[in-house]
């Protein structure tokens, strides 16, 4: 995807930073984090303007939706990979002067590998929230439930995690995998999942991706 303003390739539109400002009002000014995954100092390669006409940039996967972001930043901005930083509301940034969405094809190769590690890392800080994914998944038809979005879980084993949260909600990742027999790494289901949805912008479904905004 590519979005430019004012003829330049790696200035965020504005359409796209009042979408987002206008979604930070309606949630009452809560920070929104994205992790880094490659940073570009002197812009990205593709860009053939004099390096001191180019921003630094970064590529980045959202925390709280999964949507990636090809950041603007501040010309003093010191980052690192993995390092989480605030995407909005504005006056929560500090090193981001704007951005946009970007898809997964538009991710540098360095960006591209560090994804899967990006994805688990967030998994692993917010346990409760995927955790309640088991808890709290619905089904979509008919003839298909959310859990069976997952890989590996067909209808028997979601026949066996929905028995068993019958029973109480599952506390942790830990809890799912004693309780539900069959049931091996849920942790690295849900990456599996959220992986294929960031790399099929065509998919049918999306319970963890954001879709483009």
């Amino acid at each position: 995807m590519t979005t430019t303003e004012g003829g330049s390739p790696d200035a965020p539109t504005e359409s796209d930073d009042s979408a987002a400002d206008a979604a930070d009002e309606s949630e009452a000014v809560e920070a929104r984090y994205a992790v880094i995954l490659d940073h570009l100092p002197h812009g990205r390669a593709d860009d053939d303007r004099p390096r001191h006409r180019k921003s630094p940039l970064a590529y980045a996967l959202g925390e709280r939706d999964f949507r990636l972001f090809e950041l603007t930043l501040s010309d003093d901005a010191d980052i690192s990979i993995g390092e989480r930083v605030a995407i909005g509301p504005t006056e929560a940034r500090d090193v981001v002067s704007g951005f946009k969405q970007v898809n997964y094809d538009d991710l540098s190769n360095n960006a591209n590998a560090e994804l899967e590690y990006a994805v688990e890392e967030i998994i692993d800080a917010n346990e409760r929230r995927f955790v309640d994914f088991y808890n709290d998944a619905q089904p979509i038809t008919l003839r298909l439930h959310q859990l069976n979005l997952l890989p590996g879980i067909g209808k028997k084993l979601r026949n066996n995690i929905l028995d068993q949260r019958k029973r109480g909600p599952f506390e942790s990742f830990e809890d799912l995998e004693d309780r539900v027999s069959g049931l091996h790494n849920p942790r690295e289901v849900l990456t599996e999942r959220i992986m294929e949805e960031l790399r099929d912008d065509d998919l049918k479904y999306k319970t963890f991706v954001g879709r483009e905004q």
